[in-house]
């Protein structure tokens, strides 16, 4: 491979294009804007939309049901701090060819991580993995991780879909705004809050390791069970609690106190 260069799209349809790629800052690259123009249309054969992202506390892109399921899996990832969608071209010329991708996502982890996601099916034809491979050269020359990521376990994906549900912190802040902006104060509805940040402290302090999830949800009888329920699943959702997501979630899963 000779030198690769790298695209990054920023802010206000700024390009900056040509930088070499073993040189291009950290910063700029988790700053960038999605590379595609991103659009629904009709009859359009992906599932696209936008992911609202608890580590990001912004919305961030997906264009296939499969990207989706790995910006769940990265939220749900605790080591994950930052994900950038399509977040740069490469260019390199490859075998005499000037070759191009636009990998699916930049994550900081332990050390910056690029993600491809492609079907399991498809990761293997020659076309796909002759992209992966010398993507996967340039990445990791610069020492940092690269990842082709394909279908996860169902149960599994299940039960981090069904945890993301729970994933708003803000949605248990104290000074939670408990009225409708842009309504006369007469017109206000008295909204029924679904999350507590009090009954989510008594759940914390009330559950030990080794309680099943029913116990959880039983442990404030005395407080109304929509809120402990959604209280004990954020606490699934952060990972301050652990249970073994292989199987589907149900009552009888035991919980363990991270450490």
């Amino acid at each position: 491979m000779v030198d690769v260069e790298v695209c990054v799209r920023l802010a206000e349809d700024e390009v900056s294009e040509g930088l070499a790629w073993e040189s291009a800052p950290l910063e700029m690259l988790y700053a960038a804007e999605p590379w595609r123009t991103f659009r629904w249309y009709m009859g359009q054969k992906h599932y696209s939309g936008p992911y609202w992202s608890s580590t990001q506390s912004d919305h961030v892109i997906y264009e296939s049901r499969l990207e989706l399921a790995r910006l769940l899996y990265a939220d749900f990832d605790r080591d994950v701090t930052a994900i950038v969608a399509q977040p740069f071209l490469l260019r390199a010329g490859v075998d005499g060819a000037l070759r191009r991708h636009i990998p699916d996502y930049l994550m900081a982890t332990t050390g910056p991580l690029v993600v491809d996601v492609k079907p399991r099916h498809r990761v293997a034809r020659p076309e796909q993995a002759f992209t992966f491979a010398w993507t996967r050269e340039a990445v990791e020359s610069r020492g940092w991780r690269y990842e082709v990521w394909s279908e996860p376990p169902d149960a599994e994906l299940a039960n981090v879909r069904f945890l993301a549900g729970y994933r708003r912190d803000w949605l248990f802040e104290p000074d939670l705004p408990e009225e409708i902006p842009g309504l006369p104060v007469d017109e206000e509805p008295q909204p029924e809050r679904l999350f507590d940040p009090v009954i989510l402290d008594e759940v914390r302090d009330r559950v030990v390791d080794g309680d099943t999830l029913g116990e959880a949800f039983a442990c404030l009888p005395d407080r109304p069970a929509p809120l402990v329920r959604a209280a004990a699943l954020h606490l699934l959702w952060k990972q301050q609690w652990m249970t073994d997501l292989s199987v589907p979630l149900s009552a009888r899963s035991v919980l363990r106190v991270a450490s």
